[in-house]
């Protein structure tokens, strides 16, 4: 059995220990030098091992040194330490020292033994680099030398691996992927081991760079200049070697190669875009820097001219700015004032024309207008504008009429400015050149129209006004005759006034006072007849007729009237009682124009033929009726009335006798009244006062005395109002005794005789059928003068106006008028916009109109321009331009006074450099005639022309990476984003496990970890925007990480066993498997190993990960049990370890 066997079976039984309790002399040390292993355990049985081969085997009482170490190893027994003397490179490695009994256990020592380190040299790829695009690689060469550790140097300072600086060889080999100008320098490589150290010779490497970071200065900085000023535009940049200056104007060559460019005594051409290309001739590279210079002539003179005709009234007229030199801007003015535009003023889009449309008479002043430019200003002298106008209508001040044989003037004015020339004319003919015309005498045939004309040789108008002269003869009559019947009472009567020559009113008096037709009085359309209908005793009076001309009148003699009327029933006066024997006496009389004649009945026979009449002695038969007949001979009408006679034997008897008992006190007790004779009534007295009826004392009714009264005055119950079509019910009612009769009378017709009334006033209303509101046909624009009016078909009483549902109030804009009908505004105001609805009453009908919207037509206010300040060449700008206005208004575009496009929206062609300048959007509403302008500035500028994100390494776990972003065209500035989000630079707030920064246009993970994987973008922007590169998928490659192996630990022969193998790892590994020895050939790739199972497979199985991007490799094992089969060697539960020990002696890579 060797040595190996041997082992093999002592390890069963031996347990190992977990610390270092073994140390070396001096380790690191060099070739040929001795050393020695102490151990501070004492070993009785055991064995020092190198690696896998056996040095000492230690047993009680003997130590045996194997042959190939016995020349140059001693061993202690006393303190077990081992002597190693000429050491060799070979014997770097690992020495074990393993005790079998008393105790057991292992200790182990890594030696390096090393060659000491001579001639160190370096060396380049390349010296001389061009800025991101070389690639720097230094070499460190050792002639002797072993364990090198290398430290690279620049300067006085150590190179940090990381962004793109990476070592390889062991660190023999620096790589500068993309160099920089910040690489520039010598550098350096310090190379050392535990046993020694050395410096090689410096390298200088120089870097090409730029140009970049340009700048360019203007002196004296201005943001316009003068002609005849001097300008130096100087241009540099970072460049190795310096950089190559090409000055370029407005696109065109200047054939100028100095950094700096005089500029002297410049004109105006000299405005424009200078650009300096600067080109270095290594890197290839070009970069460039723009300025706008603009240059103006001062203002030399400004003076404003009339264009076209004079200024004349409601039409157009213009003014012109003329500007001697350049103008950038005008301002008008009058009489000291500035002028803004409005709907009757209109100034051009270069402000150099001033349209009145149309002239006003506030138009009249002095005007200026100021000019203006970057570099000067100038105000013109006034300019004197007097409205020419007129003429207006003539205005004639003459009599309308005159009498024959008088003399008149007329005179004629109309204001006109300058004076108009005036000419009168007759039925047409001329008659005078003068503003003043005199004719007479008068005569009829001078009546006519008399016409003025005016007219203005300035406006070449005319205007004329017409006036009527009528020539009137004096009136000489007028007299009042009866037309027709006399005047009877209540019925039509009529007067006529009877006049003689030019008469054009009548007129008629009564009692002295002017007489108006009314109810009864009707005058004809000529006032010539007067008729009453009916007339009445009321018209009874004096009347006169006054006829009138406009120059001369008449008053008639007086006319007495007097109204034939009657007879009224007649009214009897006499008794209605007398005793048999007596003479009845009889008046009568009948209200009657002329007075009536009488005559008397008795029962319906004559009696008498005059007003009063006396009975002969009376008799018990001549008791009856009396009746009175009054008869009016012009009237032809007749009345009557009557009078009942009672003719009554004397009473000759009254006496007081006692019914029933005596009167006995708190007891019934009548007494009765005894008559003889025609007894009508009984009355009773008590101590010489009548005695009434009262709560205890009762009057029979037979005896009892009537109480007569009333009427009081009545009260009238119904309506005040009522409607067209209805019936209106009233009742009338009067306190009396007897009750009364009732009578009604209406506008004064008789229809009762009673002698108290009462009166009810009673209004009929038509039906409201439509309620509308009218609005003018002019627009309601805010600022001026706007109404609404309530229309309604019906009879209206009240007009209540509402907006947005809520009553409407007067302020000091909202006006009512004619009693609410209509409501103004005065001047409209943006918040006037709403509902409007007017209700109509009356007392029986209201009705609401349909909403009305008022609309407000406003604006445009100043516009609104949305669009870029500074924009890239090659590219397009848009700008969009609104206002507020109703209704929207029309837009046009502007650009340094053209014209450039009609919309709301102007998108550019594609941009130069000369395109740089103002830009004016101007909007205007057609309905309020007004416009309103704003501008935008636009600068063009070189543009960026791609933004790439470049890399030239692989992301690994835990190693320095570099993201760089190439951009070609001018930047202001960088910046990072991750994912969408900007990139947080404080990387410990944002991630403490994320390490990054950014120099230059390089983003640094010092290192890259997992946690950085995701989207980035490189943003460069400039003064027009931003632009952003295509995105870059960052995913960091690590592992493998957590190597596992899935499957059963044992299994019975003849089983199929599946054992998988995994780890966590970006990009997937490449997995090989193992048995026993992981040394050996592999006995299966892929992640999982299938097998039937034998006694052959008990054993470890080792699974081997490798990422094929990290290089890495990790291993894990797993030991598999055959059930049934008993094993050869017996393994005790504590020599597991030991075993494991055994197997890492022979494969020391068998666990990470």
């Amino acid at each position: 059995m060797d040595v190996q066997v041997v082992l093999l079976i002592l390890a069963t039984t031996i347990t190992a220990t977990g610390s270092q309790k073994i140390y070396a002399s001096r380790n690191p040390l060099a070739v040929g030098s001795s050393v020695t292993l102490f151990s501070q355990d004492i070993v009785t049985t055991g064995t020092w091992i190198s690696d896998n081969t056996l040095i000492v085997f230690i047993a009680p009482g003997n130590v045996n040194i194997a042959v190939s170490w016995k020349d140059r190893v001693a061993f202690n027994s006393t303190t077990s330490s081992l002597t190693i003397t000429s050491v060799k490179l070979e014997d770097s490695g690992e020495y074990t020292l393993q005790a079998f009994s008393p105790n057991n256990f292992i200790h182990q020592l890594t030696l390096s033994v090393q060659v000491p380190i001579s001639n160190v040299s370096l060396t380049a790829s390349a010296t001389d680099l061009v800025e991101f695009n070389d690639t720097a690689v230094l070499t460190c060469s050792v002639l002797n030398g072993t364990s090198l550790s290398y430290v690279w140097m620049k300067g006085s300072s150590e190179v940090a691996v990381g962004a793109g600086v990476q070592l390889s060889d062991g660190g023999a080999t620096l790589t500068m992927v993309g160099v920089t100008r910040y690489d520039k320098g010598s550098y350096r490589c310090n190379v050392s081991n535990g046993v020694s150290n050395a410096i090689s010779p410096p390298v200088h490497l120089n870097i090409y760079y730029g140009p970049s970071n340009t700048t360019m200065t203007i002196t004296p900085m201005r943001s316009a200049y003068i002609t005849g000023s001097n300008i130096t535009l100087s241009c540099s940049a970072e460049s190795n070697p310096p950089a190559g200056v090409q000055w370029m104007f407005n696109g065109v060559n200047l054939n100028h190669f100095e950094p700096e460019l005089q500029l002297e005594m410049v004109a105006e051409n000299k405005s424009g875009n200078y650009k300096c290309i600067l080109h270095n001739t290594v890197t290839s590279r070009f970069t460039s820097e723009s300025g706008m210079i603009r240059i103006f002539t001062p203002i030399a003179a400004v003076v404003v001219n009339p264009t076209g005709g004079p200024p004349i009234l409601h039409e157009q007229y213009m003014l012109f700015c003329e500007v001697t030199g350049y103008v950038g801007n005008i301002q008008w003015s009058r009489n000291g004032q500035p002028i803004t535009a409005d709907n009757t003023t209109v100034i051009d889009m270069t402000n150099r024309t001033l349209l009145l449309k149309p002239v006003q008479l506030s138009d009249n002043g002095n005007y200026r207008c100021e000019a203006s430019s970057p570099v000067s200003n100038m105000t013109s002298h006034p300019y004197t504008v007097e409205v020419n106008y007129g003429p207006m209508t003539p205005v004639i001040a003459a009599p309308s009429m005159a009498l024959t044989g008088q003399m008149v003037t007329l005179n004629c004015s109309s204001d006109s400015h300058p004076p108009s020339h005036i000419s009168w004319y007759f039925n047409g003919s001329l008659q005078a050149t003068t503003s003043e015309l005199a004719i007479g005498p008068l005569t009829f045939n001078m009546s006519g129209q008399y016409t003025c004309m005016a007219h203005n040789n300035i406006t070449c108008k005319n205007s004329s006004a017409d006036t009527m002269l009528t020539i009137l003869a004096p009136v000489t009559m007028a007299s009042i005759k009866i037309v027709g019947a006399q005047p009877i009472m209540n019925h039509t009567f009529t007067l006529t006034c009877e006049t003689a020559e030019s008469v054009h009113y009548i007129g008629w008096m009564y009692n002295s006072s002017q007489l108006h037709a009314d109810n009864t009085k009707n005058i004809s359309m000529d006032n010539a007849t007067l008729t009453f209908n009916p007339v009445t005793n009321a018209d009874n009076g004096d009347y006169r007729c006054e006829a009138n001309n406009a120059l001369s009148h008449f008053v008639g003699p007086i006319f007495s009237l007097e109204v034939f009327y009657g007879p009224h029933k007649p009214t009897i006066m006499g008794p209605s009682f007398l005793g048999a024997g007596d003479n009845a006496p009889f008046s009568c009389y009948a209200s009657s124009n002329p007075p009536s004649s009488y005559t008397w009945f008795f029962n319906g026979s004559l009696v008498s033929n005059t007003s009063e009449y006396v009975s002969p002695p009376l008799t018990k038969y001549m008791s009856g009726t009396y009746t009175c007949m009054a008869y009016n001979n012009i009237t032809g009408k007749n009345s009557s009335a009557d009078k009942m006679l009672t003719v009554l034997a004397p009473v000759t008897m009254a006496s007081i006798k006692i019914v029933g008992a005596q009167p006995i006190e708190n007891h019934t007790f009548t007494l009765t009244c005894e008559t003889a004779g025609s007894v009508e009534s009984v009355f009773w007295m008590y101590n010489w006062s009548p005695l009434y009826a009262d709560n205890r004392r009762n009057l029979s009714m037979d005896k009892h005395h009537p109480h007569l009264y009333g009427p009081e005055m009545p009260a009238i119950m119904g309506p005040n109002a009522a409607k067209r079509g209805d019936n209106a019910t009233f009742s009338c009612y009067a306190s009396s005794n007897p009750p009364c009769s009732y009578e009604w009378f209406f506008n004064g017709s008789v229809v009762s005789n009673a002698s108290d009334t009462a009166y009810k006033m009673l209004t009929v209303f038509d039906p409201i059928e439509d309620v509308q509101i009218e609005t003018p046909m002019n627009p309601a624009i805010v600022g001026h003068f706007y109404d609404l009016t309530c229309n309604v078909t019906g009879t209206a009483e009240h007009f209540y106006w509402m907006k947005n549902g809520e009553l409407l109030h007067e302020d000091n804009r909202t006006v009512f008028y004619m009693d609410n009908k209509i409501v103004t505004f005065n001047p409209l105001e943006l918040n006037d916009t709403g509902l409007y609805q007017c209700m109509a009453l009356n007392p029986f009908w209201n009705k609401t109109s349909p909403s009305y919207m008022l609309l407000m037509n406003y604006g445009p206010e100043t516009p609104m321009i949305d669009g870029p300040a500074f924009a890239e060449e090659g590219h397009s700008a848009v700008f969009t331009c609104s206002a507020k206005s109703v209704p929207p208004s029309h837009y046009s575009w502007w650009f340094n006074g053209s014209s450039v496009a009609n919309s709301s929206v102007f998108t550019t062609d594609p941009l130069s450099f000369n395109m740089s300048g103002e830009y004016t959007c101007l909007a205007y509403n057609n309905v309020t005639g007004n416009n309103s302008t704003n501008s935008k500035m636009l600068t063009v500028i070189e543009a960026i022309s791609s933004v790439m994100i470049r890399t030239t390494t692989v992301p690994i776990n835990s190693d320095v990476f570099t993201l760089t972003c190439d951009i070609s065209g001018p930047y202001d500035m960088i910046y990072w984003m991750k994912d969408n989000m900007h990139l947080n630079m404080t990387s410990s707030t944002a991630n403490p496990l994320m390490s990054y920064h950014i120099k230059n246009n390089m983003l640094y993970f010092t290192p890259v970890n997992r946690v950085d994987d995701g989207t980035y973008e490189c943003v460069a922007t400039n003064q027009a925007g931003q632009h952003k590169s295509p995105t870059y998928m960052l995913l960091v490659n690590y592992g493998p990480l957590n190597v596992m192996i899935s499957g059963p630990d044992k299994a019975n022969i003849g089983s199929s066993v599946s054992l998988t193998c995994s780890a966590e790892t970006q990009p997937d590994c490449d997995f090989h498997w193992f048995f026993n020895n992981p040394l050996s050939p592999n006995v299966e790739a892929g992640p999982v190993i299938t097998f039937s199972v034998t006694k052959e497979n008990k054993g470890i199985y080792v699974c081997r990960a490798r990422n094929p991007v990290t290089n890495i490799e990790a291993f894990q094992y797993k030991t598999f049990m055959v059930i049934g089969h008993a094993s050869a060697l017996h393994f005790h539960p504590r020599g597991v370890l030991m075993l494991m020990g055994v197997f890492a002696l022979s494969f020391p890579l068998l666990f990470n």
